[in-house]
């Protein structure tokens, strides 16, 4: 298997994470902990789009579009969930994210545990 692209921004991501879900605990509404994230992440001074817009075409036809809730220096988009575990969904979910935004990488964060779950997505 390749290397993880992006390995340190990631890294520090979760490092992030990890500090948001330590302070607040789990069992909060997902908004919360994307706020708090946004803060981290501005004090981090990395730049990112909170709710990215991303249009969905099929062929020449606008079907639609969704909201990535983080994209991270245009490279890592964060989806974030307060469950009590991810599942396979979440995964479909975030794969379908990554092909829309043509980015390679996505973090998916689950801040609904005891502790900060995350897992790796690439395309």
């Amino acid at each position: 298997m390749g290397e993880i692209p992006h390995k340190q921004l990631s890294y520090e991501l979760v490092g992030l994470a990890q500090k948001v879900h330590r302070v607040l605990g789990p069992g909060l509404p997902e908004a919360v902990y994307q706020r708090a994230l946004c803060y981290e992440i501005a004090k981090s001074r990395i730049p990112f789009e909170n709710e990215k817009k991303i249009e969905v075409w099929y062929e020449s036809h606008l079907c639609g579009e969704f909201r990535l809730d983080l994209v991270v220096d245009g490279k890592i988009i964060l989806e974030l969930k307060a469950v009590d575990a991810l599942c396979d969904a979440h995964t479909s979910q975030v794969l379908t994210c990554l092909k829309a935004s043509g980015l390679r990488l996505a973090i998916l964060m689950n801040f609904g545990g005891k502790s900060l779950e995350t897992k790796r997505v690439l395309l």
